[in-house]
């Protein structure tokens, strides 16, 4: 499996969701969606959400994954 997998292309208006390793960064997580699922807009997907709302989750098919969040 690739270490970056878009796994929802849309989350509501402006969010899309990534599985990917624990330790990917987000500079690679958003070259992934960007070429993978671009967003549409201008700028394209610009940010990882790491805490608060959002917060990345523990995969629940591999525990060495975190489904992350992305906002453009």
């Amino acid at each position: 499996m690739n270490r970056v997998v878009v796994t929802r292309p849309v989350v509501g208006i402006c969010y899309m969701q990534v599985c990917a390793v624990k330790d990917a960064t987000d500079e690679e997580i958003l070259r992934v969606a960007n070429s993978e699922n671009p967003s549409g807009t201008h700028n394209g997907w610009m940010t990882v959400i790491r805490q608060g709302k959002g917060k990345p989750v523990t995969c629940s098919d591999d525990k060495g994954r975190k489904h992350f969040l992305l906002s453009c």
